[in-house]
C-alpha cells in the first residue's frame, strides 16, 4: 500500500467521519433544543483542550502531514472558528487541500527529510515521521473530538467512526 494511501486517503476518510460526528452534533443540539455551538468548549478533563481545539488539531495534523510528504506548502487556517459552521468549513477546506495534493509527489516522501518546527536541529524520514507521529496525533485529536461529543450526549458510535470497509464476496465461503 502506498503511503499516500496510509496519509491522504486515510487522513480524509476520518475527517469525513469527524464531519458526520458534527453533522450529528446539529442534529443532537436541534433536538433537545439547545444552543449547538455550547458544545463548542465541551471537555473530558479540566486542563484537556475544548471540541474547538480537537477539530482544528486534526485538521492541522492532516494538512501538515500531506504537505511535509508531499515537499510543499501547507495552507493557513488561523485557528479563529467559533461555531461549528465554521469549524465544517474547515474541515470541507482540508478535504478539498488534500485532495488536490499530487499522490506521487507524497509517495516520493517516503525517504523525504521532514523537519518539525518545535524540533529544531532534527529531521524524521518521511515514513518514520507518518507512523510514529502524523498518523498517532491525527488520530488523538479526532479519537478526542468523538470522546467530547459522546460525553455530551450526542449519539455516534463505533459505526461512525469505522465507516469506509472495502468489503467484497467471500468466494470461498460460498462454495
Amino acid at each position: 500500500m502506498s503511503l499516500h494511501a496510509h496519509s491522504v486517503l486515510q487522513m480524509s476518510s476520518m475527517l469525513r467521519n469527524l464531519e458526520g460526528f458534527l453533522a450529528k452534533a446539529v442534529a443532537f443540539a436541534e433536538a433537545k433544543p439547545m444552543e449547538v455551538d455550547a458544545l463548542l468548549n465541551a471537555r473530558l478533563s479540566p486542563d484537556m483542550r475544548p471540541l474547538t481545539f480537537q477539530i482544528q488539531a486534526a485538521c492541522d495534523a492532516a494538512k501538515f502531514a500531506g504537505a511535509r510528504l508531499a515537499g510543499v506548502e501547507a495552507p493557513s487556517h488561523p485557528d479563529t472558528e467559533e461555531t461549528l459552521a465554521q469549524l465544517r468549513s474547515r474541515i470541507a477546506a482540508v478535504l478539498e487541500y488534500l485532495a488536490g495534493l499530487d499522490a506521487e509527489a507524497v509517495n516520493a516522501g517516503a525517504d523525504r527529510d521532514v523537519r518539525l518546527g518545535f524540533l529544531p536541529g532534527k529531521v524524521l524520514r518521511g515514513e518514520d515521521y507518518l507512523r510514529q507521529l502524523a498518523l498517532p496525533n491525527f488520530y488523538f485529536h479526532v479519537t478526542t473530538a468523538y470522546a467530547l461529543l459522546r460525553a455530551t450526549g450526542v449519539a455516534i458510535g463505533k459505526q461512525d467512526f469505522i465507516t469506509e470497509l472495502n468489503l467484497r464476496d467471500d468466494e470461498a465461503a460460498q462454495s
